[in-house]
């Protein structure tokens, strides 16, 4: 027998096939069973009439693997618009008793994530989350960026602050990184541009629809670049990426019930405020936020529904940016950084042009109290060499969900980790 997919008999639309799979729905009459099929590719309903499979088939639950052999034709009254009458089924294993079921709690599903990644709307989203991935690489590639690696670990809290995961590092300790960046710094001097797809890792005490305590981060560096260089690839990889989505994976997304003529409607370049700018739109619209302050998600959501689009934030205070951040000639006490935030979700790129002078540098980790200690070789980016240079990190996971329209980030990754989510 030489099986081919669910989709590719669909597209046979008549005559014998042979395919294999799972058992995704099934339905026992007296003298019938109507079996719903799923493979990775797709469902189809079969139907068994021949009483020795009717038989055979009474011992079947869902998620059972099997293969069969039969007659392809169509009807509009089955799922995919066509069935196949069986002429041959070969149990494979008899599965247990399923223990997912409709209308089962959130919790539920996340401690059986091993399982629900068979579900059709699970399934669609991580297919488009492959894709997504793919394209955000491919399109900084084509830009000449080259891709390097970094440890996903080090010996110092390299940034400052506690929303660091540490741990025992044979008898030593030890950090789960936050960025690539203080890497990345470095790198640009052998491959002037440099990009990345790896884990990091945030201790945020944060219950919301959009933060996991690991996730895959695309950051790039790109030596001789200013600010205006990194938003302009920012905003182009996502108009890419979200095209390729689009041409790719229109069943997933109709799946997933997207409207794709919404995503059809994001084009560059996106409008681009300062945070002063964004500061009184926000308080004219009934918010109560300082100029001094940096902007939460009901903020950014609020911003993004005012433009709808895709809106750079740039110019935030000098003040709250890390001591990397270099300071605006233009607009002394603002940084020369950006947020890139999305509808429905806020923030899903953080950028700057970083400060090259290794005297102001020190001066900010002075006054900030922080001690980059075992993490110091950073600097050495500032003292051999030291060019203008930018980077960006984009969140992966918050871009998916928002091409993806999901309700909350961790349908947006394989088995997402949050501060109460570690296993399975």
């Amino acid at each position: 027998m030489k099986f081919i997919s669910v989709e590719q008999a669909i597209e046979k639309k008549k005559g014998s096939v042979d395919i294999r799979g799972w058992i995704y729905r099934i339905r026992k009459l007296k003298d019938k069973v109507f079996i719903v099929l799923r493979d990775s590719s797709e469902i189809i309903q079969c139907i068994v009439k021949d009483p020795s499979l009717v038989k055979i088939s009474d011992k079947l639950l869902v998620e059972s693997s099997i293969e069969i052999s039969g007659k392809i034709y169509k009807d509009k009254r089955a799922p995919t618009g066509y069935e196949i009458e069986v002429k041959k089924l070969n149990i494979v294993h008899v599965a247990e008793d399923f223990p997912i079921g409709k209308d089962q709690s959130p919790e539920f599903l996340l401690d059986k994530r091993h399982l629900y990644l068979r579900s059709r709307k699970l399934t669609a989203s991580l297919k488009i989350r492959s894709n997504v991935l793919w394209a955000l690489q491919e399109y900084i590639r084509k830009l000449g960026f080259i891709e390097a690696e970094a440890p996903s670990f080090s010996g110092s809290a390299s940034e400052g602050g506690s929303e660091v995961f540490e741990f025992n590092y044979f008898g030593k300790k030890a950090f789960l990184t936050q960025s690539w960046q203080f890497y990345a710094e470095n790198f640009i001097f052998p491959f002037e541009k440099v990009y990345a797809l790896a884990p990091s890792f945030r201790a945020e005490k944060s219950k919301t629809s959009r933060h996991l305590t690991e996730f895959w981060h695309l950051e790039i560096e790109q030596a001789w670049a200013n600010v205006d260089d990194l938003m302009n690839i920012a905003e182009k990889s996502i108009e890419y990426t979200i095209k390729e989505i689009i041409k790719k994976n229109k069943k997933e997304l109709e799946l997933l019930n997207v409207d794709i003529t919404n995503l059809k409607k994001i084009k560059t370049p996106f409008p681009r405020i300062k945070h002063s700018e964004a500061i009184k739109l926000l308080n004219k619209k009934g918010f109560k936020i300082k100029k001094e302050n940096d902007l939460g998600t009901l903020e950014e959501k609020a911003l993004t529904e005012h433009f709808g689009t895709f809106l750079f934030v740039t110019n935030y205070p000098l003040k709250i940016l890390k001591f990397y951040h270099g300071e605006d000639p233009k607009e002394p006490k603002t940084g020369m950084n950006f947020n890139l935030l999305a509808p429905k979700i806020g923030e899903v790129v953080d950028g700057s042009q970083r400060e090259p002078d290794l005297n102001k540098i020190k001066e900010r980790l002075k006054k900030d109290k922080i001690a980059l200690g075992a993490a110091d070789w950073y600097l050495d980016s500032r003292r051999f060499g030291s060019v203008p240079h930018a980077g960006f990190g984009l969140g992966t996971e918050r871009l998916i969900q928002f091409i993806c329209n999901l309700d909350n980030i961790k349908d947006a990754i394989p088995f997402p980790r949050t501060m109460t989510r570690l296993t399975p």
